[in-house]
């Protein structure tokens, strides 16, 4: 679960004790007043994507937070974790604009989650990813007249790859398709800020309960192997989903936020190795160390997505995923968001992979 917020601190210079006669209520009054302006003012929010993994905690958080959700499900599509929290649901479909008018009506904020992580053909991923986006955009200007922030869940593949750290001032350099996608839907978002009060978010690997992505590592972990690639290292950086979804929510309060990007990430660093020994650690086995050169990846990821092509079986390991795995490194400085928004990630690889391990098992995904 999400920890509770904490509760505001109270305004220096009020004292609380007892005052001469006739202040006490003034008093009481003042310290009202602060902790009122302390805390974030109550927003309304439509969360696209919120079925999805990231989208069901932000909404949590959201909800605890004591803010009002307008959750964003493709028609047909199950509310899976969000059933029962009490969120308005909004039918509609980023790829249809027809629909979105009516989904963003009434809201102060807008977090854009609603995207393809996988996909056989770049069109696929450029339609949904980036152009869908500016359909999203175009839908706030005609029918969200008070919106306050449209926040967008961008991507570290955005940026490219890198050993030493990517920066929010180092020029987008996708390596993939999606990377490329995620690239175009945050130029598209930053070109609307003299028209709108955008921001973005690019987590890099994210951990937690719920996450697909890193499932295959616990799979094989689990199956009693323990996959290393040949070559220099390739570090990465991660995010914990409760650090992740709180950075979003900093990006929708904070005005510092108004058309930048910042990167969402721990301090901490691992890397492919590194997170199939927290998930063979978390899961209590000794699994043996494959050796593997890059070549064999690729092939056998070329090989899965030709399968996906011909069945429409969507299968753990596609070329996206190898090209990620190979790349020279994902890492990223997360100094910005930590100066200028205050965000700090609080969840330590161990921890998270240990609770993700815990909830896969309880889910029985594993």
């Amino acid at each position: 679960m999400i920890a509770r917020p904490k509760a505001p601190r109270r305004a220096a210079g009020i004292r609380l004790g007892v005052s001469p006669a006739g202040s006490c209520a003034a008093g009481r009054e003042a310290v009202d007043a602060a902790r009122r302006q302390a805390q974030p003012s109550r927003m309304k929010a439509l969360v696209t994507g919120a079925a999805g993994f990231l989208g069901a905690w932000l909404v949590r958080l959201l909800l605890e937070r004591g803010h009002s959700v307008r959750a964003m499900v493709r028609p047909g599509h199950p509310l899976g974790a969000l059933e029962g929290l009490g969120v308005e649901e909004a039918r509609a479909d980023v790829t249809q604009p027809a629909s979105l008018v009516r989904a963003v009506e009434g809201c102060d904020v807008v977090f854009h989650l609603a995207g393809v992580r996988r996909a056989a053909r770049r069109e696929e991923f450029m339609r949904v990813n980036a152009e869908a986006t500016r359909l999203l955009l175009d839908a706030c200007l005609e029918g969200a007249p008070r919106l306050s922030r449209f926040v967008l869940a961008g991507s570290i593949a955005a940026a490219g790859p890198s050993r030493e750290g990517k920066r929010e001032d180092d020029p987008l350099d996708p390596a993939e398709w999606y990377g490329e996608s995620k690239a175009d839907a945050e130029r598209i978002v930053l070109s609307y800020a003299g028209r709108l009060p955008v921001a973005v978010a690019r987590p890099p690997r994210v951990t937690g309960p719920g996450d697909r992505e890193n499932l295959l590592f616990f799979k094989l972990v689990k199956a009693g192997f323990l996959f290393t690639f040949t070559g220099e290292p390739r570090p990465l950086s991660f995010v914990d989903v409760e650090d992740c979804v709180r950075g979003f929510l900093l990006l929708a309060e904070r005005p510092e936020a108004k058309g930048q990007a910042f990167f969402l990430a721990s301090r901490e660093r691992t890397d492919v190795e590194g997170l199939q020994r927290e998930a063979a650690r978390a899961l209590g086995v000794t699994p043996r160390t494959i050796r593997l050169p890059p070549l064999v990846l690729g092939g056998a990821a070329a090989l899965a997505d030709a399968v996906t092509t011909i069945t429409g079986l969507r299968l753990p390991l596609n070329r996206k995923l190898a090209r990620q795995i190979l790349a020279p490194g994902w890492t990223c400085d997360p100094g910005k968001a930590e100066r200028l928004l205050g965000f700090e990630a609080k969840v330590s690889l161990a921890a998270s992979i240990e609770r993700a391990a815990r909830w896969y098992v309880e889910q029985r995904w594993l």
